[in-house]
């Protein structure tokens, strides 16, 4: 099932609902571009390296033909779940209690997403250690853009 929730296809179709819902309700340019550059523009990056890299993946019957490192999975996972944490907390979530809910949740599930990755034999484990950390990384630049546009806008 967790394998489901990190489908490119479901992303991109959850990420749009959000890009619309945030045009309609809040007209925040910076906002949008944020969850465009997080999910959008990490999609890309995990696919160059895929194709820079061209790791092999774990020899099982009815293997995808795709490169293994790292896994896509893994990294969209985390961009699109933390993300959309980070704008629940932003937009909607009034008490730490919700707050706390909210980012455990995202946590929790980004490392089912991965984790079953390894269990359905069509990862190694680095592959979705990488894909955590490189989707870490760059949700928190994308998040530091984010913010610090909101900065000097403020002064």
């Amino acid at each position: 099932m967790f394998h489901y929730l990190g489908e490119t296809k479901f992303i991109f179709a959850v990420t749009i609902i959000v890009l619309i819902i945030i045009w309609f309700r809040k007209h925040d340019y910076r906002l949008t571009v944020f969850v465009i550059f997080s999910v959008g523009a990490g999609y890309g990056l995990y696919q160059l390296l895929k194709r820079v890299i061209e790791r092999p993946r774990p020899e099982i019957v009815d293997q995808f033909s795709t490169f293994s490192f790292p896994s896509g999975h893994a990294v969209h996972g985390l961009l699109y779940l933390l993300t959309i944490a980070y704008l629940i907390n932003r937009t909607v979530i009034i008490t730490k209690n919700a707050s706390i809910i909210v980012w455990i949740s995202a946590i929790i599930l980004t490392l089912l997403i991965g984790l079953s990755r390894i269990t359905e034999g069509r990862h190694f484990a680095s592959d979705v250690l990488a894909g955590w950390m490189l989707g870490y990384s760059w949700f928190v630049l994308c998040l530091w853009w984010y913010k610090r546009g909101n900065r000097e806008r403020n002064k």
